[in-house]
């Protein structure tokens, strides 16, 4: 199982609640623990514009290009416009790209970064530049190594702009459970959307996934599902209003993939957002992601 990653992923954002180290850290991490060796990644590229513009319009990637964009474009995006930022977009876009081929190929793939949900075709929405889960999808199914595609939205925050960009489109299923007192507002609807109270713990969120995760693939019949595996329904989570722990956490990562596994569709994981009071915790989150994977491949 190969995992992509880029240093690019790491911008200059000043002082911000999205520690873009957490890219670096985690496969360091990972390295250090011995769970993955350094000729286990595989660097990401620039995405083409071909591809972005499978999903976004010409005048918005003309924006972020040239740096035009208005101050309420800016405000929208929640961070400071820079080259380095569109840069670390375009590379990260290609990143889901090689990671659903790569699960394609060897059944899991996972790119350390991604997950940008947020972003609509025509602008970019809290923290998320382009939409990389929509690029992906877009791609793959352009050069005809799959037809349909789920997402499964596990971030805490709903995936109003991946739901947005397929809302007519019959050959991507979009499900996303996420806190409903929580950004975005309003939300866009998804395929299945699960609004969770406030406060939600393990056992009840894990219900909800076994509720629904097996019924939607034997229904849609997916060929790809990619997984945005977001670190911040974590109970001490600054962005965030759930009550799960880390071992729920797991438990959620191995619920999606075992069951995507045992019904031969294979997954692409993102690991979306994570903003943990200590940042240590939103490492070891993501690292325990990557960790449940390998595991269940074994």
């Amino acid at each position: 199982m190969k995992l992509v990653y880029s240093p690019k992923y790491e911008v200059d954002i000043g002082t911000h609640v999205f520690p873009t180290v957490k890219y670096r850290l985690i496969r360091d991490r990972l390295i250090k623990e011995k769970i993955v060796t350094d000729e286990d990644f595989v660097l990401s590229m620039p995405v083409s514009i071909e591809d972005i513009l499978l999903v976004h319009t010409k005048d918005y990637v003309h924006k972020l290009k040239t740096g035009t964009l208005s101050a309420q474009e800016i405000y929208k995006l929640e961070l400071p416009y820079s080259e380095a930022l569109v840069e670390a977009s375009w590379f990260c876009a290609d990143g889901t790209i090689q990671a659903s081929v790569s699960a394609i190929r060897d059944r899991i793939g996972v790119h350390i970064g991604g997950g940008f949900h947020h972003a609509f075709s025509d602008h970019g929405e809290g923290f998320c530049v382009l939409n990389d889960v929509a690029i992906a999808a877009r791609s793959l199914q352009k050069d005809k190594k799959i037809n349909k595609v789920l997402v499964v939205d596990c971030d805490l925050h709903q995936g109003n702009g991946t739901a947005a960009i397929f809302s007519d489109d019959d050959s991507v299923f979009t499900f996303s459970i996420h806190q409903r007192d929580n950004y975005p507002f309003p939300k866009m609807q998804s395929n299945i959307d699960i609004n969770l109270e406030n406060g939600t713990d393990d056992k009840k969120y894990i219900k909800h996934l076994e509720d629904n995760i097996p019924s939607i693939i034997d229904a849609f019949k997916p060929d790809l599902i990619i997984y945005v595996a977001g670190a911040d329904p974590y109970k001490h989570d600054q962005l965030g209003g759930l009550g799960l722990s880390i071992e729920g956490l797991m438990q959620r990562d191995s619920l999606v993939i075992k069951t995507a596994l045992e019904r031969n569709v294979c997954v692409s994981i993102v690991l979306a957002g994570g903003y943990a009071i200590d940042s240590e915790d939103t490492v070891t989150i993501h690292c325990n992601t990557v960790k449940t994977a390998l595991g269940l491949l074994s």
